[in-house]
């Protein structure tokens, strides 16, 4: 289906991506800082389903309208953005509770998964980035256009996804080297919670890309 130049081109250019620190990256590790490995390496999970929501979308066209429509763009990442920015004001309050109160629950792993996949599912700005991106190695002499973008963007999530794992347990290393005690964990979680903020704020400043 796809021509093997063209598959080693794009598999150089989605590693190079993958390995370059983005918004992503940065959610996940504000993620595992605040509430450890388990809740850093399920969040990568949700952003990677989220990811290829948008995939999944670009190859039936939605996300070309989505582009197309700057009232869409708008609503869908102001969307987005309110959701960071809650997510980040409720890890600052978890860091005002005392430290025994801040023992992350067992459901916490399942909620961060799913909102991962909020979170990048309501990111206007990846579903740009796959039409720019992925649509440049589709090649409709080559057969079913829709199965190339789906093919190609779930190797695009694959490798983005083994970066932000990475980034988790990078990220749980440093939070164990750190936690002492509830002054340090405190810190991390507001230092996280600032994190999810700023990109809630930079995602609502996102400009829609020129079409």
């Amino acid at each position: 289906m796809l021509d093997p130049i063209q598959l080693g081109l794009f598999l150089l250019a989605a590693i190079a991506l993958a390995a370059s620190p983005g918004p992503g990256m940065l959610y996940v590790a504000a993620r595992t800082l605040s509430g450890g490995r388990s809740e850093g390496l399920a969040s990568s999970f949700g952003t990677a389903l989220g990811g290829m929501v948008h995939v999944v979308a670009g190859a039936v066209g939605v996300s070309a309208i989505l582009m197309a429509s700057a009232e869409v763009f708008t609503f869908v990442k102001l969307l987005g953005a309110v959701y960071l920015v809650w997510l980040g004001l409720r890890t600052w309050r978890a860091a005002a509770l005392d430290l025994g109160r801040i023992e992350v629950p067992r459901s916490s792993s399942r909620r961060a998964f799913l909102e991962g996949v909020v979170v990048e599912a309501l990111n206007p700005k990846t579903a740009a980035f796959f039409l720019a991106f992925v649509t440049q190695f589709v090649d409709p002499a080559r057969g079913n256009v829709a199965a190339q973008f789906i093919l190609l963007g779930a190797i695009s999530v694959a490798l983005n996804t083994a970066a932000d794992i990475v980034i988790a347990v990078f990220a749980a290393r440093l939070r164990r080297r750190l936690v002492a005690g509830s002054h340090w964990l405190r810190r991390l979680q507001r230092a996280s919670a600032g994190l999810l903020i700023a990109l809630g704020v930079a995602l609502a400043f996102a400009r829609r890309p020129a079409t």
